[in-house]
């Protein structure tokens, strides 16, 4: 399947090298109020802002479907989290789904409604499309899960500044994957202005999420 843009943020082993690569970044926290009719203000977000915003990029990979998902294209006018996990994960992944299901289910409707959660997998070869559609749907039958060949998964978290997913031997017959930790939001420019590391907690995410919706982002 097609690429359009070729780019990744930190493996879980190489956790310190994606809080390095974040030292000049300010860990925004707020309780200001939303307003629809502009953008956060610094401090107003809990995530890590970001000091250039990341386009989001056009690619295309199967879903659990079989189906191609165009990213750009099926997710404009979303807010979009898209992360990068697999379903053997101990713990990151499945945290960071739970809160967000959880801090959905909470919202009003129709914020909730506007955002897109996207899980793209880097273990496509255990994470057959009925596993990782099973595993999501124990969080929440919304989530969008994306799988298609490690060398293109590799090659979309480039793109996006994320270090590619590293296989790593546990023992003679079992592994793991090593593979960025964070969760990258893009809004309703079609960029993203800040990403949300492992242990990002529901208080965070329902803070930040109606911002995210309701703010004016100018289309790009």
């Amino acid at each position: 399947m097609p690429l359009s843009v070729g780019g990744a943020l930190s493996t879980l082993p190489a956790r310190g090298r994606f809080l390095r690569a974040l030292a000049g970044l300010a860990v925004l926290s707020g309780s200001v109020a939303c307003n629809p009719n502009a953008q956060p203000k610094p401090g107003e977000l809990r995530g890590i802002l970001l000091p250039d915003p990341l386009p989001k990029i056009d690619f295309t990979l199967a879903n659990t479907a079989g189906e191609p998902f165009a990213f750009r294209q099926q997710t404009d006018g979303y807010v979009t989290l898209l992360f990068f996990g697999f379903t053997y994960c101990p713990d990151i992944c499945p945290v960071h789904m739970a809160n967000l299901a959880a801090v959905l289910r909470k919202l009003p409707l129709r914020t909730a409604n506007r955002v897109k959660v996207v899980m793209v997998s880097v273990d496509p070869d255990r994470d057959t499309p009925e596993r990782l559609r099973t595993w999501l749907n124990a969080f929440d039958p919304s989530f969008v899960g994306l799988r298609g060949p490690i060398e293109q998964v590799n090659e979309i978290q480039r793109a996006l500044n994320l270090p590619p997913a590293i296989k790593q031997q546990t023992s003679e017959d079992d592994y793991t994957v090593g593979h960025a930790a964070q969760i990258i939001a893009f809004t309703g420019d079609n960029r993203a202005h800040v990403v949300y590391p492992s242990g990002t907690r529901q208080a965070d995410w329902a803070h930040d999420l109606p911002l995210l919706v309701e703010a004016d982002w100018p289309a790009q």
